[in-house]
């Protein structure tokens, strides 16, 4: 898309890679909602023609070099710069994930908000699945997007950002590949600035998780973001994630640990079998507790179910991403790499 002295107040980037016909479904709804805006595609790698895709549809494409890791702060910042330097006028950024596929009129929604409340740097609304009743996953990943309105502590991947905030506080922090986006809201609240969610149709997301194996790595990769974003703010006034992380750590350890004390202890009697029956009863009454209340919160049984069972099972998978990170700091890894997007056919 030509760009130069926009007429637009608001650019849009979309980040993918290999996301195929979701990212030309993405881009084609774009081009729809906004005709002649400025639009960025930035491409972390894709080996499915995704870069020949958005050509076709006349999107400026930006290549992110592959000697250097793909994170989604990475590609989203690089967006973000492009419009800065071709795409004069715009004062606010809309990202996109290129899975996601915005709905009709939220750009006008986000942006009118934006102008009425000046203190405001972003502002993002109601993210739908697209197929929540194909997999117990994706209703899962539904009700995870539905979030309360209101002035919140971060918003998600999928946001409009006052350009002016964004850029004065340097963007996203590309040293972080998993919790970007609560990492870049905090900075933006230190200076003053408020994040809103609203109750406007945001768009649709297409998680298409068919196997436990993808649930279980999204966890994974969200507790590494749980342990960088506890090591980088963990001690500041906001305490991030620290009650978060605090949680995941006594219930993942409290199992592991009770056996081997009671092994200590008594021996391999009685007492430590009791001992064991109490430590998986105690996990069992957490999870069904946790189930009882998706119930009263009006899901169906199966679901109440999976996502009640998932919100303590899930934890041990988030310990993995913890210790995955702190385990690349001593090995001198630096922060850590998680790539944004899988690889075709992942």
């Amino acid at each position: 898309m030509q760009m130069g002295q926009s007429k637009h107040a608001v650019g849009i980037v979309v980040i993918g890679r290999n996301e195929g016909e979701r990212l030309v479904r993405c881009l084609e709804g774009i081009l729809h909602e906004a005709p002649g805006a400025p639009v960025v595609y930035v491409d972390s790698g894709s080996t499915d023609g995704s870069v020949a895709a958005a050509g076709r549809l006349g999107v400026d494409v930006v290549e992110l070099d592959m000697s250097v890791p793909f994170t989604a702060a990475r590609a989203r910042n690089a967006g973000a710069e492009r419009l800065r330097e071709q795409a004069a006028g715009v004062a606010m950024i809309q990202f996109v994930d290129g899975d996601c596929e915005l709905a009709a009129r939220w750009l006008d929604a986000a942006q009118g908000t934006l102008g009425a409340e000046p203190r405001l740097a972003a502002v993002c609304g109601r993210l739908r699945e697209r197929r929540p009743e194909a997999t117990i996953y994706n209703a899962m990943a539904d009700i995870e997007w539905d979030a309360p309105v209101g002035e919140v502590r971060a918003c998600g991947g999928n946001a409009m950002y006052r350009a002016e905030a964004f850029h004065a506080v340097g963007g996203f922090d590309e040293r972080v590949p998993a919790g970007e986006e609560p990492e870049l809201c905090l900075r933006l609240r230190r200076e003053g600035w408020a994040i809103r969610r609203i109750a406007a149709e945001m768009g649709l997301h297409d998680a298409d998780m068919t196997r436990f194996g993808q649930l279980w790595r999204r966890s994974v990769r969200g507790g590494h973001g749980y342990g960088q974003g506890i090591w980088m703010h963990g001690r500041g006034p906001e305490r991030l994630y620290v009650r978060r992380v605090a949680s995941i750590v006594v219930w993942t350890l409290s199992l592991p640990v009770g056996l081997v004390a009671a092994a200590v202890v008594f021996g391999s009697g009685v007492a430590t079998g009791i001992a064991a029956a109490g430590l998986l009863g105690l996990h069992a009454a957490q999870a069904v507790r946790l189930i009882v209340r998706e119930r009263r919160a009006g899901r169906p049984w199966p679901l109440a179910a999976a996502r009640g069972g998932w919100l303590h099972v899930g934890k041990f998978a988030e310990a993995i991403g913890i210790a995955k990170f702190f385990a690349n700091r001593l090995r001198g890894r630096g922060q850590g790499v998680i790539e944004h997007r899988r690889p075709t056919g992942g």
